[in-house]
């Protein structure tokens, strides 16, 4: 089971934004990730709990945030609740979306686990919702993922398998770079893995 801490900050000016500690781990229905977030300062800001089946859909997605929290699955597509603290202000939604996506490296890994992409692969499109930080305010984008490389490197475990990806995006064409080795994000825009108590899981 991978524990470890995240530091996100701002792809463009690199402003640090928060810190994400997480343990994730395979399990017999899928893959689940679990995680709190803190601010710079030190205050809590909020969590991610993302359960995915077999195939790497969204089992359930939970989010919270200071003043609000999403609830959504894969349902007609993905289907979401979001809702203040209080829960007096409430609102669905839906969309003929594959999965959601997110500030969270673990959308990454979901992304991922969802296509199953191999190296010869041609690019694969996928419609995503994204909850945007820190309103969780949805938004459907679409993006095109190709994995262009893969290598395995030594380590005092064995061998680390680390895939790398290109995400394009596909209402503005930028393109960026996300390497993953099983269930941990090694780098992606805005996101660096720095501390890391056990070796990523293995994923059959």
């Amino acid at each position: 089971m991978p524990r470890g801490r995240y530091s996100l900050h701002d792809p463009h000016d690199h402003t640090p934004l928060a810190e994400e500690h997480f343990h994730c781990a395979p399990g017999p229905s899928g893959w689940r990730y679990v995680s709190q977030l803190t601010a710079p300062s030190g205050d809590h800001l909020g969590s991610v709990d993302l359960a995915l089946d077999a195939l790497g859909r969204p089992l359930r997605v939970e989010l919270h945030t200071a003043s609000w929290q999403v609830r959504g699955a894969a349902l007609d597509g993905v289907t979401w609740v979001r809702t203040d603290p209080t829960g007096a202000h409430a609102t669905e939604g839906n969309a003929r979306a594959h999965a959601f996506t997110g500030s969270s490296p673990a959308f990454l890994v979901a992304t991922t686990r969802l296509l199953r992409l191999t190296p010869s692969a041609p690019a694969t499109r996928v419609r995503l919702v994204a909850f945007t930080d820190p309103v969780l305010a949805p938004r459907t984008v679409d993006q095109s993922w190709t994995l262009v490389g893969r290598e395995a490197h030594a380590t005092d475990n064995g061998p680390l398998t680390v895939d790398e990806y290109q995400v394009t995006a596909l209402d503005t064409g930028e393109r960026h770079t996300v390497h993953i080795a099983g269930d941990v994000v090694l780098a992606a825009p805005g996101i660096e893995l720095e501390d890391l108590a056990s070796p990523p899981s293995v994923f059959d």
